[in-house]
């Protein structure tokens, strides 16, 4: 496990990301994965919640930009869209979030929900502006 992956999974605690049960499987510069289960996580027609799949890509898509942000630095979403596919109706769901572009005061991630059978479920864009924490943070 790395050192990012480690401090992700210990900040989570007592967070949405473990309500949702979340499980962290990478998180390194260039790609952040996780699962989620469909059970718990569903609208009330037993299918996959959208805005749990949105959960999870704002999740993902955070963690690699906070990891872009750099010490001393926060990243704040400040603008996601989802396309839903397919529905999902039991198992796990997959995310996969990739840099689109980072730079010093901007990172946007593509983040792809996938079930079981490698179908894309949702497609996500996240944009997070990168900036100073503020002090004593």
């Amino acid at each position: 496990m790395t050192d990012a992956m480690a401090l992700m999974r210990e900040q989570s605690k007592g967070t949405l990301l473990e309500r949702m049960e979340i499980e962290l499987l990478e998180v390194g510069p260039e790609r952040i994965t996780a699962r989620m289960p469909v059970a718990g996580n569903t609208q009330p027609y037993g299918l996959l919640h959208g805005g749990a799949s949105v959960v999870l890509a704002e999740t993902l898509g955070s963690i690699g930009a906070a990891l872009a942000a750099g010490e001393g630095r926060v990243a704040v979403g400040i603008e996601i869209n989802a396309t839903h596919h397919r529905a999902a109706r039991s198992g796990w769901v997959t995310g996969v979030a990739t840099p689109l572009t980072v730079g010093n005061t901007l990172a946007t991630f593509d983040i792809v929900v996938t079930d079981e059978q490698d179908k894309r479920v949702c497609t996500c864009r996240l944009t997070c502006m990168l900036r100073d924490a503020a002090p004593g943070s």
